[in-house]
């Protein structure tokens, strides 16, 4: 990542919250439909792969 991509980054998530941002919802639907449409156990393992500041975990 070039100096100015990381910079660039660094501030939007020093200097946003996550309702600024295109990319938090505040229930993730999509991820939880597909991730309950495999009807795994709740005990099963999920990462959230850059996930963020994701709400994905609030809702299991």
């Amino acid at each position: 990542m070039k100096d100015s991509q990381k910079a660039h980054w660094d501030d939007v998530y020093t200097n946003k919250t996550p309702d600024q941002v295109s990319w938090t919802q505040a229930v993730p639907r999509t991820s939880l439909d597909f991730i309950h449409g495999f009807q795994l156990s709740k005990n099963a393992s999920i990462i959230d792969i850059g996930g963020g500041d994701s709400n994905l975990v609030d809702f299991f």
